[in-house]
């Protein structure tokens, strides 16, 4: 999603410029992240320019993703929805506290929003997901060659040890003699 800054300029003159685009974001399922398939995004960006030729863009990205449900491992889908705002700068000299503050530079004419579209899906991604089927095909096994998954038993009723007997018996005294 490339826009020119001219244009940025004479589009948000009297209003903020909008632009609508669909994304490709399918290189974000080569990365190292949880991502299996990710759909293309739909994105709506207004932008608009000050006078201290900052760039301020409020984006809303929209799409679906494949993950994996931290139980079974089985593909869960997963929504995304994602309002946020960069601002950018086209001045030549930016200090580093407005690298600090996440301004971010516009180099050359043209102000490439795709990265900051993928880098916004990537922080989105949550930390678990979870399938809502009981016991979906393509689970975890519960078995194998030589193995088997083991429920734990139920906690038997607590026992005194015996060396301990008297001990109780002169707790409980003490308990009946304070009532």
């Amino acid at each position: 999603m490339k826009i020119s800054v001219s244009q940025i300029q004479r589009g948000s003159f009297n209003a903020p410029l909008e632009v609508e685009e669909t994304v490709d974001v399918s290189e974000l399922e080569t990365m190292n992240n949880d991502i299996r398939r990710i759909g293309p995004a739909q994105v709506k960006a207004l932008l608009t320019m000050d006078q201290n030729e900052e760039i301020i863009a409020s984006l809303t990205i929209k799409g679906e993703m494949t993950l994996p449900c931290a139980r079974t491992l089985v593909d869960v889908p997963y929504s995304y929805d994602i309002s946020v705002d960069e601002v950018f700068s086209t001045s030549p000299f930016i200090t580093e506290d407005e690298l600090e503050e996440e301004i971010h530079p516009v180099e050359g004419e043209v102000l490439d929003l795709k990265p900051y579209i993928m880098e916004n899906i990537l922080l989105d991604i949550p930390f678990r997901v979870f399938s809502e089927e009981s016991n979906p095909e393509g689970a975890a096994p519960k078995d194998g060659d030589g193995w088997s998954f083991v429920q734990e038993e139920e906690p038997k009723e607590q026992t005194i040890d015996p060396r301990l007997k008297k001990l109780a018996s002169l707790l409980e005294n003490n308990k009946k003699e304070n009532e």
